[in-house]
């Protein structure tokens, strides 16, 4: 009988679960995916994270992971072979997932913040200002934080893409050729290929789906 292996819970287009796949992916850990309908997501799920996001991760200990950086650091921690990990890196992302996260759902999703006075463009502009940064750091580097990918790239790629299709023209339009080549790097790759890919959504007595390579 084959060991157990973690069970991952994820949706295919959340860019938090896109992510904690690249980490997966990179560290060379085998999991068992389960893609969810977030409409009707599975008890199993709800009943290891109540909070009811994903991604959630069932480690074989038992342990629970349910945020994605998390999941990516749980990975990483056990084998880093792109040496993706460093202080620097999770200072980029803590300012995605903060000041920039925060712009960015107020600028896709307006409607969801109608007790707050929102300027659609006002929260553009608070995006742009970051892509400003990561269009300077790559003119002078092929990566955020140097000539090789990191944790920070991997972490923030999908949140750049998620914000640059709100707007598809206004986003290509910008003088930004390097951001519009960095990401088209990642959205071109075999690895973004891989974890995109379509899965039916998991139920009860599915046949395992082994994730990772």
């Amino acid at each position: 009988m084959s060991e157990p292996l973690p069970i991952l819970y994820s949706f295919r287009r959340c860019p938090y679960a896109m992510r904690a796949r690249m980490g997966i992916v990179s560290s060379g850990i085998k999991v068992e995916l389960r893609e969810v309908l977030l409409k009707d997501k599975p008890a199993e799920m709800l009943s290891a994270s109540p909070k009811a996001t994903v991604p959630v991760l069932i480690a074989t200990d038992g342990t629970i992971v349910d945020e994605s950086l998390d999941v990516m650091l749980w990975a990483l921690g056990q084998n880093d072979p792109e040496y993706w990990l460093s202080e620097e890196a999770l200072k980029l992302v803590a300012h995605n997932d903060g000041p920039f996260k925060a712009a960015l759902d107020r600028y896709k999703y307006p409607n969801r913040y109608a007790d707050e006075t929102i300027n659609r463009n006002g929260q553009r502009d608070i995006c742009a200002a970051t892509f400003e940064d990561y269009e300077d750091r790559l003119k002078r580097q092929k990566f955020l934080l140097g000539d090789k990918p990191s944790l920070a790239d991997n972490a923030i790629f999908p949140f750049v893409r998620q914000c640059a299709n709100v707007d598809r023209a206004w986003f290509d339009a910008q003088p930004w050729d390097h951001l519009h080549q960095w990401l088209e790097h990642f959205l071109s790759s075999d690895r973004f290929d891989y974890i995109m890919r379509k899965h039916t959504p998991w139920k009860i007595g599915d046949e395992p789906l082994i994730f990772g390579v």
